[in-house]
């Protein structure tokens, strides 16, 4: 046996933790946003549908950059959690 090649072919590589899933961009809250229902009950963040769509382009940057930071942290906060 060839120890010595035998070792040549085993290498460690070390991987730091990516995302698999890129960050969910503005547009996938435009693409929700403009599927939400109007005149439903309201939800656990008690914001009306409405509210969300008639924000344009500003609310949804907003929320995008909430969703982001969520994101990063990888932990929910506790308002969300209930």
């Amino acid at each position: 046996m060839n120890v010595h090649g035998f070792n040549d072919d085993i290498q460690t590589e070390i991987y730091t933790a990516k995302s698999l899933v890129p960050e969910p961009s503005v547009f996938e809250v435009e693409l929700a946003t403009e599927e939400l229902k109007c005149h439903k009950s309201l939800g656990i963040d008690h914001i009306p549908s409405e509210l969300n769509k008639a924000g344009g382009r500003t609310i949804r940057y907003e929320i995008n950059k909430s969703i982001i930071s969520v994101w990063n942290k990888e932990e929910l906060p506790e308002e969300w959690k209930s």
